[in-house]
């Protein structure tokens, strides 16, 4: 129950800072939900086109936090570790495709210059529910009682004592 309880903490709040994570600054102070997710996916790349809130990184993230409460209600670990593994996967998605479009990223102290905190909470967030996935225990096996017909007394056993004793 402990386990259960603890990993359902870790998976509500890695999926709170994944969907929080599209509010706060990405690269150069431009939030997540400023890129398209589209961009993801184009052949050409991330563009400073902004994005609706449904077309954005949002979309995914709030997606996998659906994906974690579904998981938390069936007690499913896969399911669990499935949402973190999208949030995870967007993240660097996004890490390649804008480090392709910038030719390099930079990681600096200032939200204005370079990474921001809102990847920092997005990747947390992902390993968050992954490690989730481990703690909780799931709903586990229940094993079925096993039928054992009684013995048959017209077969002999070799249960008591010899009673030949040549």
């Amino acid at each position: 129950m402990v386990r259960n309880l603890l990993g359902s903490v870790l998976a509500l709040a890695g999926a709170t800072a994944a969907v929080w994570s599209p509010f706060r600054a990405w690269y150069d102070g431009r939030h997540g939900r400023h890129y398209r997710l589209g961009d993801l996916f184009s052949a050409g790349g991330v563009t400073n086109i902004p994005a609706e809130l449904f077309a954005s990184l949002f979309l995914p993230f709030a997606g996998a936090a659906l994906i974690t409460l579904a998981g938390l209600l069936l007690r499913s670990r896969l399911l669990v570790a499935l949402a973190g593994v999208i949030v995870l996967a967007f993240t660097v998605l996004w890490l390649i495709r804008v480090g392709q479009a910038e030719g390099n990223l930079v990681i600096s102290a200032t939200p204005t210059n370079g990474l921001g905190p809102g990847t920092g909470l997005a990747f947390g967030g992902g390993l968050l529910l992954l490690l989730a996935s481990v703690v909780l225990r799931g709903r586990g096996v229940r094993a079925e009682p096993v039928y054992v017909p009684p013995p048959d007394p017209a077969v002999p056993t070799l249960d008591g004592p010899p009673t030949d004793y040549r």
